[in-house]
């Protein structure tokens, strides 16, 4: 969160008049294909998030965004998971920024590509072994709490009516991890997550 809120701020510093004319708050929410079961007990999304983002020239927007990744464990180590009776997923609460190109700015339907870097902090989740053993090993391995970089990339298509628009798109993020726990976990891959993301802002 104060990673974002320090990118708002910077971007309102740097380029206050294209902030001061078109800005926009959005929040979303995400399916992930490295989160088996996105949808959970309580009918939402696993992951999910908002930004602030700023028009830097007509096109050209740069933005703060935080939110939650829901599972950021590699298929190769999620999928043998999800079919025991016990669970152990890696989440993530993440602050980033980033720049928005857009094709069409004006139009009602303009597709759009972005790239981020920001900062992850990492959370191990274990379910399973009961409930006094679960709370220990979850406090054992969040001890270290990490924070690790992130990067990503995406695109969809953002279709505007009046102030209102709605943001259908693919987002791609890897957390750049090199602390031990997360080397054996996944065994030589990457945390990371392919999202399908749908949301919703206003612009002002």
């Amino acid at each position: 969160m104060r990673i974002t809120l320090a990118i708002a701020l910077a971007a309102l510093c740097l380029f206050p008049r294209a902030a001061a004319a078109q800005a926009s708050i959005d929040g979303f929410g995400a399916l992930s294909t490295s989160e088996l079961s996105a949808i959970g007990d309580s009918g939402v999304p696993k992951d999910f998030g908002g930004r602030v983002s700023f028009e830097l020239v007509p096109g050209v927007e740069a933005f703060g965004e935080f939110g939650r990744l829901g599972n950021v464990l590699p298929s190769v180590v999620a999928i043998p998971l999800s079919v025991l009776p016990r669970s152990f997923t890696v989440s993530a609460f993440y602050g980033e920024g980033g720049v928005r190109l857009l094709a069409a700015p004006h139009s009602s339907v303009s597709p759009y590509v972005e790239g981020t870097a920001g900062v992850a902090h990492l959370r191990f989740g274990l379910t399973g072994f009961g409930s006094t053993t679960d709370a220990i090993v979850r406090a054992a391995l969040n001890l270290a709490g990490t924070r690790d970089a992130m990067v990503g990339g995406g695109g969809g298509v953002l279709f505007t009516t009046g102030p209102m628009h709605v943001d259908v798109g693919y987002r791609y993020k890897r957390i750049l991890s090199d602390d031990l726990v997360s080397s054996i976990l996944t065994v030589g891959q990457h945390l990371q997550t392919h999202q399908v993301r749908f949301g919703v802002g206003v612009r002002f």
